[in-house]
């Protein structure tokens, strides 16, 4: 049964891959889909972080991972390089986690 869902996740994104291809190139050349595609990642990617930071299984949960969602944030503000911001975040949780002040 594993095998038929993996089958049936190729076949999908073949054809998706298939689709996108065949698609007429003054399509995609239009103003409101080149918007599309420069915005679509960006608010992908803030989907998942919102999911990743707030959400666990089916509840809303407010733990270290929210300060250190904020203390990243400030970290971009200042322009810090990617690194250091993953370890900033990572180090906020930690500490808030050690010092008992999060879960």
């Amino acid at each position: 049964m594993m095998w038929l869902t993996v089958l049936a996740g190729a076949a999908g994104c073949y054809a998706l891959k298939y689709v996108g291809s065949i698609i007429p190139a003054h399509i995609l050349e239009q103003v409101t889909i080149k918007k599309i595609v420069l915005l679509l990642p960006i608010s992908l990617l803030s989907a998942l972080v919102a999911v990743q930071t707030f959400a666990t299984s089916q509840t809303l949960v407010l733990d270290a991972r929210v300060p250190a969602l904020a203390a990243a944030t400030v970290a971009l503000k200042f322009k810090t390089p990617f690194i250091l911001v993953v370890l900033i975040a990572a180090i906020t949780a930690a500490a808030l986690r050690y010092f008992g002040l999060a879960t």
